[in-house]
């Protein structure tokens, strides 16, 4: 084998090792977590995919002052959440409800479905610098492909029955829980007052565009329903992100 053939060779190796490297960068982006190296500090170094969570100014989660956030004539929203099956998958990341389709809420005449639903503990949002032990944010898509999350606060009091059968099979990291029946509505506060404004994805790679709307009521959760999340994840929330010039709305 002569030099220009060695040196062919070489050249062909190279790139096919940089391909298999990218083709398994793009199967599994860089890991990402909540603390030391890989925490949210991190998370725009990690991959040019998430330079959003660092160069955006509609960043969430954000500490909504509630004095200041300004009095609006806001559309209520319209749940529609039909009970159906339901799949509690655990990713690593969080707990996530994926929901079987024919769930919706309609805001402002704009319609989006609901796709899933995951705790954060403590509360990613703040109220007045103080969080809540935990919130679910219920997310939806609509059919432009704009996200719309829906949280729901949670606090410390008696057993929520509609998360009952969520908290009392909560997987193992990559494992997941069938149910055959789970009431998405029943999870809902009876008070549908919101706070409303602009953010983003509170996890990589950090999307803004995401039309935020978090309900003032919370619901009640047991402390044992709290503790059996928080044996699977002690801490799981993105520290608050500048308001900037955004303005925060809440229903009258």
């Amino acid at each position: 084998m002569n030099h220009t053939t060695r040196t062919m060779l070489s050249a062909l190796c190279a790139l096919a090792l940089h391909s298999a490297s990218a083709n398994d960068q793009a199967a599994h982006p860089p890991h990402w977590s909540y603390q030391g190296a890989t925490d949210a500090g991190h998370w725009a170094a990690l991959d040019d995919a998430n330079k959003s969570c660092a160069i955006s100014r509609e960043q969430s989660p954000i500490d909504i002052d509630v004095a200041r956030a300004k009095k609006a004539s806001l559309a209520p929203i319209v749940f529609m959440y039909p009970s159906g099956s339901a799949d509690v998958i655990n990713n690593g990341h969080t707990v996530q409800v994926n929901l079987a389709p024919g769930g919706s809420i309609k805001v402002d005449g704009q319609n989006a479905s609901l796709l899933q639903f995951h705790f954060h503990t403590p509360s990613e949002e703040k109220f007045n610098g103080k969080n809540y032990p935990m919130v679910a944010h219920f997310v939806h898509k609509s059919a432009d492909g704009k996200l719309s999350v829906v949280a729901v606060l949670l606090k410390e009091g008696k057993e929520n029955a509609a998360l009952k059968a969520v908290f009392a099979g909560l997987p193992a990291e990559g494992q997941h829980t069938a149910l055959s029946a789970f009431d998405p509505a029943a999870v809902l506060p009876a008070n549908r007052a919101y706070y409303r404004f602009m953010g983003s994805l509170t996890t990589p790679p950090c999307s803004d565009g995401v039309r935020w709307q978090v309900l003032k009521e919370p619901v009640e959760v047991s402390k044992d329903q709290i503790a059996s999340f928080q044996k699977l994840y002690h801490m799981n929330a993105r520290p608050v992100q500048p308001l900037n010039d955004r303005v925060i709305e809440v229903s009258e």
